[in-house]
C-alpha cells in the first residue's frame, strides 16, 4: 500500500470491530516507537494493563522487558513494540488462530513500513504466528532467516513473572540481539 503509514494502521486499530475481542476491550493496543527502528520487538497479545492504557508492553511483562534493555543498552524509543493480537482476549487467555488471522493485516503492514533489520519474536504465540514454529524454549537465542528477514527468538518476559530462572535466559538472548546488531552495524 503506497500510502500506508503507521499513524494509518494506529487509527485502524483503534477503530477495528473485525472480531469480538472489540467489544470485551477497553483500549485497542497498536504499536509503539521509532518507525524507523532497526529492531522491531513482537509479542502476543496486550494484558491488562496494556488494555487499561492503550499501549504495548506497559505492565509487569513490560517492566521486565523495558529494565532487560535498559541494562543491554538498547533504549525502549529507538526500537518499535507491538503484538501479534492488538485487543486483550479476556481473563489473559492465549489469542485463537482467528483472532490471530484477523490482526495479521495489521502486523503486516508494520512490518513492511518500518522494515526493521531485525524482528524479535517474544514468545510462542508470536513464534507460531510469524514462522509457524510451536516451541520457543528449544529455538530461543537463535537467529532464522526466512523472506528476507532477519528474526530472532526469546521468550515472552511475562513468563518471567511466573518463573523468574527465565531471566537470565531473556538477558543472555538480549546480549546476543545486541551483539548481532553491531555486527550488522545497525543502530539501536
Amino acid at each position: 500500500m503506497p500510502n500506508d503509514s503507521i499513524e494509518k494502521i494506529h487509527a485502524e486499530v483503534i477503530n477495528c470491530k473485525s472480531c469480538d475481542l472489540c467489544k470485551s476491550r477497553t483500549n485497542a493496543v497498536p504499536g509503539e516507537g521509532d518507525s524507523k527502528a532497526s529492531i522491531m520487538f513482537i509479542g502476543e497479545a496486550p494484558g491488562r494493563n496494556e488494555d487499561e492504557k492503550g499501549r504495548p508492553f506497559v505492565g509487569m511483562a513490560g517492566k521486565i522487558l523495558d529494565e532487560t534493555l535498559t541494562k543491554v543498552g538498547v533504549i525502549r524509543s529507538r526500537v518499535y513494540i507491538t503484538n501479534v493480537v492488538k485487543c486483550r482476549p479476556p481473563g489473559n487467555r492465549v489469542p485463537t488462530e482467528e483472532e490471530r488471522r484477523t490482526c495479521k493485516n495489521y502486523l503486516e503492514r508494520e512490518i513492511s513500513i518500518i522494515s526493521p533489520k531485525i524482528i524479535c519474536i517474544l514468545g510462542r504465540t508470536a513464534y507460531q504466528s510469524l514462522l509457524g514454529g510451536s516451541s520457543i524454549l528449544g529455538n530461543r537465542g537463535k537467529f532464522i532467516q526466512k523472506d528476507n528477514r532477519l528474526y530472532f527468538l526469546t521468550v515472552h518476559p511475562a513468563a518471567i513473572i511466573y518463573n523468574n530462572k527465565l531471566r537470565k535466559v531473556l538477558e543472555e538472548d538480549m546480549e546476543t540481539l545486541v551483539k548481532e546488531c553491531r555486527r550488522l552495524q545497525t543502530s539501536i
